[in-house]
């Protein structure tokens, strides 16, 4: 299934059956959101990091067509929280309860 990218209205008691409470479940989403969100911030600076140059001149940074397409390819992606939740609902994200008795 694929990550719809824009805005949709969310079926709450699907999140919530997951874990049996809403805001475990949120909990949950919004940590794996952090993390995927992470993960592209540092795909894409690597990406453009290799279009890095110690002179900027105003030529180069209107020529490089290629690093616009980049940066253009990333904007257009589904966003964290959205592929965060689809997961969630998919069984995708693992989770667990720490155990208080551990600590």
């Amino acid at each position: 299934m694929a990550t719809n990218p824009s805005i949709i209205t969310r079926d709450t008691d699907k999140i919530a059956a997951v874990t049996g409470n809403l805001y475990e479940s949120v909990s949950v989403i919004s940590k794996r959101a952090r993390q995927i969100s992470s993960k592209m911030k540092e795909e894409l600076n690597n990406k453009l990091a290799e279009f890095a140059s110690g002179v900027d001149n105003l030529e180069e940074v209107f020529e490089n067509r290629e690093q616009i397409e980049i940066s253009k390819f990333y904007e257009r992606m589904p966003k964290a929280g959205s592929i965060a939740i689809d997961e969630f609902i998919e069984g995708k994200t693992y989770h667990s309860y720490r155990d208080a008795s551990e600590e």
